[in-house]
């Protein structure tokens, strides 16, 4: 409420009475226009006494939450001042809030009467015939506003907006070109109208591309007039964000941040565009820098262990997220990602720690089970990973069925391979798989688990093969191509997917050669075979594959 204001009028009223007593001398009155005489009249004086006393008490009615009678009190200073410009659009927007539009529209109509009236009560007319419903005399006082003050977005907005209610899309554009027309237009003007094409567009839900692109080119204009305004640069890279042109918008902001690096709001921007982009770099930057200007908001240090987890930094990602916990011990989801930072990190009973003080203080809840799960699964304690997955299903099923996803049950699956439990290792693959239908690790995983026992090979090499098609270099997914082509006994055909796998695989894996030295056996040469055994074993020590070394290339053959 602007009651600071009534208080002014209200001792300008004052004032204004005390001096109605005074007459200026006969030389000076002489000296007056005529205008100039009425306006220090003693009968002008007192009717501005008047309106704003009336004024300062409607603004205390208003604020005694006494709507009727402020509504009259705002109604008759108006009234009995219609030639006070801010006191009628002041007057005339108070009864509008008080649902007066009626009494609004009256007061405004007297003031504009004279041909001298500003665009700006023209405007306000236009908006208060809107909401009378008096469309045609609301166009008519719009335009009147346009062509008194055409420096101005006020009457082409409200214009606009009034054909945008009406269903009038074409001539609402048409009012904006108008605008967009002005060879004159300042930087503020422009950005303003850049703001009302893009708002145009989402609330009119058309897909016209020429909105866009008329929004974008007054952007680009106001751009170009090279405002120092910081406010207006803001306004305008906003205005760009909202158009979909992050690399515009993001170059405001580098410029804004560097000559007003104070300005709020700026590095957050970056950083969101940044991770849109998915320059996880970039983004990580800007938030380091806002962390130097606010060491204590756990907020930033938890965006920031999520950039490092992404980056398969599980210690920065660990660094970051005690961080966030140790400033808000409350953000309960910085525990679990904590936890699996620890685990990615080789740390899973330091996991289990980080788990066991989120259940005690939060309530036990699927994520918590389930990164349990992985915490022992990293130990190779399978019975109670398998345990904890169990219990995060039933969880899920009670309280929240979307989490249980193609990756759960991917994750299920696994468990109970790991089990000996193949029957259902296989039914949780297959749930996995009709949820993702083309989650290649899935794919992988029961196709080389049937490879492996000898079993469903035709149904295995389809899966395996699809997996192969997504991701043709994944080594992994070529050695169980290779495994499967071996285990029906075509070892010829398994020789190179199998030589493919120990290309693309990131580190040398005993399992690939000693894969690779079967198949050679299979194929009976000897020499390939035991160099394949020997590189195995030097990665990592095999008593079995010792014992395929020592023993004759048909021995080293399981189908023989």
């Amino acid at each position: 409420m602007r009651f600071q204001f009534g208080l002014s009028l209200l001792l300008a009223g004052l004032l204004a009475g005390c001096s109605t007593t005074h007459k200026p001398p006969a030389s000076q009155a002489q000296d007056s226009d005529e205008n100039r005489d009425e306006q220090y009249s003693a009968e002008a004086s007192e009717k501005r006494a008047e309106a704003h006393a009336r004024y300062a008490n409607a603004v205390l009615f208003d604020i005694n939450e006494e709507p009727e009678k402020a509504a009259d009190e705002f109604y008759k200073a108006a009234l009995t001042d219609p030639d006070d410009e801010d006191l009628v659009l002041e007057a005339s927007q108070r009864l509008l809030q008080l649902k007066e539009a009626e009494k609004a529209r009256e007061v405004l109509v007297k003031a504009t009467r004279s041909k001298d009236a500003p665009g700006i009560l023209f405007a306000q007319l236009g908006r208060v015939y809107a909401v009378l419903g008096k469309k045609e005399l609301a166009i008519e006082a719009n335009r009147t506003a346009i062509r008194k003050m055409p420096d101005s977005l006020l009457g082409y907005r409200n214009l606009a907006q009034l054909y945008l209610q009406n269903n009038q899309l074409e001539q609402g554009l048409k009012v904006l070109d108008d605008a967009a027309r002005r060879k004159d237009a300042d930087a503020g003007f422009l950005t303003d109208l850049g703001e009302l094409y893009a708002a145009y567009a989402r609330v009119s839900k058309t897909d016209n591309p020429k909105i866009k692109n008329q929004a974008v080119e007054v952007l680009n204009r106001a751009e170009k007039l090279q405002s120092n305004n910081p406010v207006l640069m803001k306004k305008l890279a906003d205005g760009f964000a909202s158009l979909g042109q992050p690399a515009k918008a993001t170059e405001l902001y580098l410029k804004l941040v560097e000559r007003f690096p104070t300005l709020p709001g700026l590095r957050e921007k970056l950083a969101e565009f940044y991770l849109r982009a998915e320059d996880r770099k970039k983004a990580a930057e800007q938030l380091r820098a806002l962390v130097k200007n606010n060491p204590t908001n756990p907020q930033l240090y938890y965006v920031l262990g999520s950039i490092a987890y992404e980056d398969k930094d599980p210690k920065q990602a660990i660094e970051y997220f005690n961080k966030a916990i140790l400033l808000n011990p409350d953000l309960e989801q910085a525990y679990y990602d904590l936890a699996g930072a620890q685990i990615n990190a080789n740390q899973p009973k330091v996991a289990l720690r980080t788990l066991e003080s989120a259940t005690k203080k939060f309530q036990d809840n699927f994520v918590s089970e389930f990164f349990t799960s992985l915490a022992y699964g990293r130990m190779k304690d399978y019975t109670n990973s398998l345990k904890h997955l169990t219990t995060a299903e039933v969880i899920a099923r009670a309280t929240d069925t979307n989490r249980l996803t193609h990756v759960f049950y991917f994750q299920l699956g696994a468990a109970y391979e790991r089990c000996q439990k193949f029957d259902e290792a296989e039914k949780n693959f297959r749930k996995c798989l009709s949820i993702q239908p083309d989650f290649a690790e899935a794919l992988n995983y029961l196709g080389y688990m049937w490879a492996d026992r000898g079993e469903n090979l035709p149904e295995a090499r389809k899966m395996i093969e699809q997996a192969v098609k997504l991701e043709p270099k994944n080594a992994a997914f070529l050695d169980s191509l290779g495994w499967v082509f071996f285990k029906m006994g075509q070892p010829q055909q398994a020789v190179d997917p199998l030589l493919k796998s120990i290309e693309n695989s990131e580190e040398p894996d005993a399992t690939l050669f000693e894969h690779l030295g079967d198949v050679y056996g299979a194929l009976h040469q000897t020499e390939k075979a035991r160099e394949a055994y020997r590189k195995s074993l030097t990665i990592e020590p095999n008593p079995v594959v010792q014992k395929k070394l020592g023993e004759s290339p048909a021995a080293a053959n399981p189908l023989k």
